[in-house]
């Protein structure tokens, strides 16, 4: 069960109880599967103080004949509520409620914060849905922060997680200027794991599942000049490490194959800026000048699908057919989930693996079986997908090419 936080003042919500679960409610009101219905009401007894740290519990068998349940249920609920560190299983004594359970409760247990630059395009939806389903698999909740790419906004937001004592954060740091070191060492110092989701803040210790920017650079010019394109025109949002990285890629793939990006033929958006709408006209008037040229490009790289999707659309605006006349190559996960998005050629970064694995290490963090500062390092694996929108050279363009570099 996921909660947006699209607006800071949203947050001190956290201190009512979240839903477990999005099941429809029973006859009684409760919601989600039968053992976390009977998982919860355990926990409101200790929260009430019904239950007190060391009290024994009643038997499963109990439990079962009480709430009507199958005893693989009650055993269901019991396994989750010990790995969670609510209670203890000594073996022939009985079940008793942890001595740290109340500690733990205030350590914000069940909910895990999710950070974002923006929500709704590129790799973060797909981030988003991964993660939840990973959060949930060990028994937490998402709060998705969306920080609007502004380190202000990233900065309050990180004190309100503060304040709640969450039990871990995944952080994609803004690109709009660099995350100072305080903003996260604050949730490290508070025993708040964090894990890094595609680049670092330099000066933190923590584990990354970072993007390869420069090495999909390189294997999207592999890509177009095994179809005969020599000349690429390169787009981002705006100017970061990530972009230039893609870009320093392309030119060097490119340059291996005697392939170019020519002069004026980049274009970088505004800083800060995540949605190419809020610049299209600057956008189109780039695409112009470049489609102008005598040598004008016969592909284009996006560094992001939606900056993809709309010079597409731009294109045929100007009378021109992809991959026919143009081809197109963006850059998004492997989840492919609209029609546009299924007929963008992408390079592709496995984030169905990013948002799984961030939630398996702060929960092994939390945890105490990683430290809080371990440096580890796990890169995404990059692919194509199967789009409409990357083609061959013309041959006539191609000849020309061919005679140009005798």
């Amino acid at each position: 069960m996921s909660v947006t936080l699209e607006n800071l003042e949203l947050l001190p919500a956290l201190a009512e109880p979240l839903p477990v679960s999005d099941a429809p409610a029973n006859d009684d009101g409760a919601h989600g599967p039968k053992y976390e219905q009977l998982k919860q009401q355990i926990i409101e007894q200790i929260t009430s103080g019904k239950l007190k740290p060391g009290d024994a519990l009643p038997t499963e068998r109990w439990w079962s004949e009480q709430n009507k349940l199958a005893r693989s249920t009650v055993r269901q609920a019991m396994s989750s509520l010990e790995r969670d560190g609510l209670i203890r299983r000594l073996q022939g004594k009985g079940t008793f409620v942890h001595e740290q359970a109340l500690e733990r409760f205030s350590q914000g247990l069940a909910v895990f914060a999710l950070m974002l630059p923006e929500t709704q395009t590129g790799f973060y939806p797909s981030l988003q849905r991964n993660f939840d389903e990973a959060a949930v698999a060990v028994h937490h909740q998402l709060l998705i922060c969306n920080t609007g790419n502004n380190v202000d906004r990233q900065g309050n937001i990180i004190l309100q997680l503060l304040d709640k004592q969450v039990a871990g954060v995944a952080l994609v740091p803004v690109t709009q200027a660099p995350t100072p070191v305080y903003q996260v060492r604050q949730l490290q110092k508070a025993g708040i794991p964090v894990v890094f989701c595609h680049r670092r803040v330099e000066g933190i210790n923590a584990p990354l599942l970072a993007i390869p920017f420069h090495d999909i650079g390189r294997f999207v010019a592999r890509n177009l000049v095994e179809l005969g394109h020599r000349r690429v025109a390169f787009f981002a949002p705006h100017r970061t490490p990530g972009s230039v990285g893609y870009e320093s890629g392309l030119r060097a793939g490119l340059s291996e194959g005697r392939a170019q990006v020519p002069d004026g033929c980049t274009f970088y958006g505004f800083d800060g800026m995540v949605n190419p709408a809020e610049y299209e006209s600057e956008i189109a008037s780039a695409l112009e000048h470049m489609l102008e040229r005598e040598d004008r490009p016969t592909a284009i790289f996006a560094s992001f699908d939606s900056l993809a999707e709309l010079i597409y659309l731009l294109l045929e605006r100007f009378g021109l057919r992809v991959p026919d006349d143009i081809s197109i190559v963006g850059l998004g996960g492997i989840s492919r989930s609209t029609p546009m998005m299924r007929r963008l050629t992408s390079a592709t970064v496995d984030e169905v693996q990013i948002g799984r694995r961030a939630a398996e290490l702060l929960d092994r963090m939390r945890r105490g079986e990683m430290p809080i500062d371990s440096n580890v390092t796990h890169v995404a694996p990059i692919g194509m997908s199967d789009g409409q929108t990357l083609g061959q050279v013309p041959q006539v363009v191609r000849s020309l090419q061919m005679a140009r570099n005798d």
